[in-house]
């Protein structure tokens, strides 16, 4: 299995910004053209973009869209695959990105409260196009946004999700989202090695010496955002390091 180095793209108010563990109002980075940003990553060497409609994932409402349907068009004659999350509340939220052409729905609020949805997307468009985001503080589940905690931890609901057809899980440890601190490898390497659906992991990368650490948990790729928009390395960089890792 190929370890992918998979640039983020989150949007707010129409713009690409990067907030510190997803509090609003705590922007580090704030681009005016979310397209031209995403076009960038893919002349630099990206093969999967990682798009999150922060509008949708904080207020329910994917204010994003047009956006994202730009990227989608711009990106689908390189082969470049898409993943958006952010908002996606129900089966038509999620059938109308899929039938878009975006590669991969990301599920997170809408999967822990609605789990049949996860079964119904994956029998409708297939189990590799639907991933369940698994958002973890202090071990627990986090939801809405992460302003609420639930009493689950990632292996339990990792687990339960594979059984109900997502086809990967994308893990993120708001512990270490954003602060450029580096990466806390344990919670990943315990949900890869507790499932057999590919995960990708999210948070805290501030260094290519992080990704070598996650590379060696077992996960399928890693989302780097602040890293990559505060010029800790390059993308450039990171492939190159994971190649030869």
């Amino acid at each position: 299995m190929v370890f992918e180095v998979i640039p983020a793209v989150d949007m707010r108010g129409g713009k690409c910004v990067q907030l510190v563990q997803g509090v609003p109002g705590s922007e580090i980075v704030s681009l005016d053209d979310p397209v031209e940003v995403a076009l960038d990553w893919v002349r630099k060497g990206a093969k999967t973009l990682h798009l999150v409609d922060l509008d949708g994932a904080i207020e329910g409402e994917r204010k994003n869209s047009p956006i994202i349907e730009k990227i989608v068009s711009a990106c689908r004659e390189k082969g470049v695959r898409i993943q958006v999350g952010g908002g996606i509340r129900s089966f038509e939220d999620a059938a109308s990105l899929l039938e878009l052409g975006v590669s991969r729905v990301i599920l997170g609020t809408a999967a822990l409260q609605n789990p049949e949805l996860v079964k119904q997307l994956s029998s409708a468009f297939g189990n590799e196009r639907v991933t369940v985001a698994l958002d973890a503080k202090n071990g627990k589940i986090s939801i809405k946004g992460w302003t609420e905690e639930c009493a689950q931890t990632p292996v339990e609901m990792g687990r339960k999700f594979e059984k109900l057809g997502s086809g990967s899980l994308l893990f993120t440890n708001i512990d270490t989202e954003g602060l450029m601190q580096g990466v806390n490898p344990v919670p990943t390497k315990e949900l890869v090695e507790s499932v057999s659906v590919p995960v990708i992991a999210s948070g805290g990368v501030s260094s290519l010496q992080d990704l070598q650490v996650l590379k060696k948990t077992g996960a399928a790729g890693v989302v780097v955002g602040s890293a990559l928009y505060t010029g800790r390395f390059t993308l450039e960089e990171a492939i190159e390091t994971i190649l030869h890792d």
